[in-house]
């Protein structure tokens, strides 16, 4: 299977890119009083991207014979997609008020941008590494 390993980490990196500006979209029409982001098909189409997105991950795991839970930079990034996860929740139907709303889409898309830089660096703190040594 290591021969795929380019064609799954393209995939995998494209797969964050469109469930991140997907559900920044979403978050932002929500705030705006739309419809259309809770919608069936929107939502089934959001569950379609985010399956295929960690079966990408899974492959590369598997490929590149990681253990996610005894590589620093992936258990970060494992908590990070928790946080994304129960923000991203709050932030499109859960949280009370408009304002409570809001805080969590910044706080959730925080969360994927520094999801993003700790892989882009595989340190756990990202960006945050070249500000700190």
């Amino acid at each position: 299977m290591i021969e795929y390993y380019l064609q799954i980490k393209h995939a995998h990196i494209g797969l964050v890119l469109l469930s991140g500006g997907l559900f920044a979209l979403r978050g932002t029409a929500a705030l705006a009083g739309m419809r259309w982001p809770l919608a069936a098909p929107v939502r089934y189409l959001s569950y379609t991207i985010d399956t295929a997105l960690l079966t990408a991950a899974l492959m590369l795991l598997v490929v590149l014979r990681l253990n996610p839970f005894a590589t620093g930079w992936l258990v970060v990034k494992l908590l990070l997609l928790v946080a994304y996860i129960v923000l991203g929740v709050l932030a499109l139907k859960r949280a009370r008020t408009r304002a409570g709303r809001a805080l969590c889409l910044a706080v959730a898309l925080a969360a994927f941008g520094f999801m993003y830089s700790v892989a882009r660096a595989h340190h756990p703190l990202g960006f945050l590494q070249g500000l700190l040594s």
